[in-house]
């Protein structure tokens, strides 16, 4: 629906064009009638335009509506949300797909992905995180389509951590990550902590190698395709997510069983004794998480 409704605002003041040739048969448009063939046509398919604009606008306020409450579930989720972003076919579903075990579609053409789509993964030690592939971007992204993206994007810009992946073996990677870059800031996603993970390792020879981490020294090098460096990359994005987090003192009844459990997924914790008033635990949690357990810190 919103490639539709980028492709129709697109069409639109471009009808014109494709009416010209009957533009001065004048005599087709009946008697009396001041209108062409070619005039009456552009009228009938400016209305149709307009109307399955209006239509493919309500249908995707009914999706934003339903993704806005996924994703307000997923903000009171304590998991850590991590999102890729990068240029079309830099390898982003293939990177989740290694990841986390997944199968999701990765070709190599325009626009692959589409939808967002969502994995958990549990990074070492048992903390639980999001991983989200996003839609690929383009140099010179039309504003219509970053409009009308913008409901999928939302994704980046609510993730904790955001993994800019870019074709380490294409000689344009600069230009493409400035393409990513703009189209971020179009969607005030530029403030998300990132990374930048250079795929597609296999492809490039060892003095490239070395040029890439003299030019990017705090990027990932890895490839999806035979999972080298893929390690790398899970310690990295395990720092990120303790950077983030808070450290608590909590006593958790014994009957919020659940609780303690979502912290050990969620959480790093350091320290784990029973006393007479339940679970006392030193945990360090992300910080969005925090607030909600203030009724459990130990006095």
């Amino acid at each position: 629906m919103q490639v539709q409704l980028a492709q129709l605002q697109y069409l639109l003041p471009r009808l014109r064009g494709m009416w010209s040739h009957l533009a001065k048969e004048q005599t087709r448009g009946g008697i009396g009638s001041r209108f062409g063939q070619g005039e009456t046509q552009l009228e009938v398919d400016r209305r149709l335009v307009r109307n399955r604009i209006a239509v493919v606008k309500r249908e995707l306020k009914e999706v934003e509506k339903r993704r806005g409450v996924q994703s307000k579930e997923r903000v009171i989720s304590p998991a850590f949300r991590v999102a890729l972003a990068g240029y079309t076919n830099a390898g982003k579903s293939s990177l989740l797909n290694r990841l986390t075990g997944s199968n999701v579609l990765a070709q190599d053409k325009l626009f692959a992905t589409l939808d967002p789509t969502t994995r958990a993964y549990h990074l070492p030690g048992g903390r639980s995180m999001t991983v989200t592939d996003t839609v690929g971007f383009i140099q010179k992204l039309p504003h219509g389509l970053v409009d009308a993206f913008k409901s999928t994007l939302s994704e980046v810009r609510d993730a904790d951590l955001l993994l800019k992946v870019v074709d380490a073996s294409d000689c344009n990677l600069i230009r493409q990550l400035e393409a990513v870059d703009r189209v971020l800031e179009e969607i005030g996603a530029d403030k998300v902590r990132s990374c930048i993970v250079l795929n597609k390792g296999d492809l490039i020879d060892e003095l490239e190698r070395r040029d890439l981490i003299r030019l990017f020294p705090q990027g990932v090098l890895v490839s999806a395709a035979t999972g080298d460096g893929i390690d790398d990359l899970v310690g990295r994005i395990s720092l990120e997510a303790s950077a983030l987090d808070t450290l608590l003192d909590l006593v958790v009844p014994y009957k919020e069983g659940r609780l303690l459990r979502t912290l050990h997924e969620c959480g790093t914790v350091l320290q784990e004794e029973y006393t007479e008033d339940g679970t006392r635990i030193t945990v360090k949690v992300p910080m969005r998480f925090a607030n909600t357990l203030e009724r459990y810190r130990a006095h």
